[in-house]
């Protein structure tokens, strides 16, 4: 098969598991000799991306602004101008920006066209766009579950299921932080020293979890058990008002001593490394769990509610750590038990940035060779 040109489309390029999937693809791309564009309105991983060898084109195709449809002339022109031979949209404007592009293209000459579902979006008329796809992956059981549910009229053949992974060689069992970095973590954190490390990565928001998180610390500190919970996650500027509340709640249990808020943090991995647990007690479900499987990768023990991604993940390969949801006293006890004896981790999963390339270079390969449908798929 001659090399492809794979055009994928996002709202920008900030932080986060859709910006990170789209590198992860790039670079795959790159590697396997085809060619990687990438359109969305720019942002602090664009540099990440144009080292794969990718080329990032900025257009503001997420802009929720009715002016953003006058975008779909632009898109077209890149799609011809550039030769796309499939176009793979990640995010529900970008997809509508993007089918409207499509739909202009003669079908002799008209891109292939791939959605990826990275959520549980609300089901209605808008969000039926992600499963307009030729192929529809999902980035989990989960959300193939919530596909089919939310669209029961779509061919269940179109969705493949690809879950996200993380890089073993970033994420290695046993992974050591550099000294300087322990050493610097002491210095800002010696409550830690005589006490377990306890870890709920995540943004503040109020669905993450870290209300039942502190509630949590509470239950361990009554139980006499040396711990000190680690918040970390930022607050979007709008998300203040929770932050407050979280660190009264903190002041209302007494728990000043026992809870730290470590805010928004690039060494994540570290922090997890040297934690004797990481938690994930969201509210909702997540669509995937990135933190949870970071967290095993490296050999640290997850203790997690039983829905979304986070559920699948740890019923898979880590079957110890789950717990009913919103049942904090079983969190609780889990906990003690594995500071008791230490848990078996899992030392290979199948969640793994390689097996995420491969399967979706594969979509691509058995879309570009599999006959044309007369029209697209109705959105």
């Amino acid at each position: 098969m001659p090399p492809l040109t794979v055009l994928q489309l996002l709202p920008e390029m900030q932080v986060g598991g859709v910006e990170q999937g789209t590198i992860e693809i790039a670079a795959a791309l790159v590697r396997a000799g085809h060619r990687a564009l990438v359109v969305s309105a720019g942002g602090r991983m664009v540099p990440t991306l144009e080292a794969t060898g990718a080329q990032h084109v900025a257009l503001p195709i997420g802009r929720k602004r009715l002016s953003t449809l006058l975008l779909t002339h632009q898109l077209r022109e890149i799609c011809e101008r550039e030769q796309v031979d499939i176009v793979h949209a990640r995010s529900r404007l970008p997809a509508w920006i993007g089918h409207l592009a499509l739909r202009g293209i003669p079908a002799a000459r008209r891109p292939r066209w791939i959605t990826t579902v990275h959520g549980p979006y609300t089901v209605n008329r808008y969000s039926r766009i992600m499963v307009s796809g030729e192929r529809v992956i999902a980035i989990s059981e989960f959300i193939r579950h919530y596909i089919r549910h939310g669209y029961p009229d779509l061919d269940p053949g179109r969705i493949t299921v690809i879950p996200r992974g993380v890089d073993r060689a970033q994420y290695p069992r046993d992974y050591a932080p550099p000294a300087a970095w322990l050493e610097q973590w002491r210095q800002a954190h010696p409550e830690l020293a005589r006490r377990h490390a306890l870890v709920l990565p995540g943004r503040l928001t109020r669905w993450k979890g870290q209300e039942d998180f502190i509630r949590l610390i509470g239950r361990l500190v009554a139980r006499g058990l040396p711990v000190h919970g680690l918040i970390a996650g930022g607050a979007h500027p709008r998300k203040r008002k929770f932050e407050r509340e979280l660190q009264r709640l903190v002041i209302k249990l007494e728990l000043e001593p026992a809870v730290s808020f470590l805010g928004s943090r690039s060494d994540l991995r570290e922090i997890l490394a040297t934690s004797a647990c990481a938690f994930s007690l969201t509210g909702e479900p997540e669509a995937f769990g990135r933190t949870t499987i970071e967290a095993l990768s490296l050999g640290v023990p997850v203790i997690g509610y039983d829905h979304g991604g986070t559920g699948e993940i740890l019923r898979s390969i880590f079957p110890a750590g789950v717990v009913p949801v919103g049942d904090i006293e079983a969190a609780a006890d889990r906990l003690a038990a594995f500071l008791q004896q230490r848990p078996l981790l899992p030392v290979i999963h199948p969640y793994t940035v390689a097996r995420l390339q491969n399967a979706t270079l594969a979509v691509y390969r058995e879309l570009a060779a599999a006959p044309r449908a007369s029209l697209l798929q109705r959105a």
